[in-house]
């Protein structure tokens, strides 16, 4: 699975950490909704760390579709209010 974070480039993570990273997303937009803004910075912290982690870059030069787009680390928890709504931004 190809996860991008924006500003960063493209990782290569196995599929299993997909609950994982749907867990993070569906906390984040509990904290948004709840007004969070600690917990908001904390989990997306996590959700980042969780992909450079366990993920492997991909080559700029390799082009390859995401199929996650994730927010940049400096992500305002404003701009994240316009973005994590819903089903968040991890699908399942």
């Amino acid at each position: 699975m190809i996860v991008r974070i924006a500003t960063e480039g493209q990782y290569r993570i196995d599929s299993a950490y997909l609950d994982k990273l749907n867990e993070i997303d569906n906390d984040l937009v509990a904290a948004i909704a709840a007004g969070d803004k600690d917990r908001f910075k904390v989990l997306l912290n996590d959700l980042l760390a969780l992909v450079r982690e366990h993920g492997t870059p991909v080559p700029a030069e390799e082009l390859v579709e995401s199929e996650i787009v994730l927010p940049p680390p400096d992500t305002t928890f404003e701009e994240a209010s316009e973005m994590f709504i819903g089903d968040g931004l991890v699908p399942g």
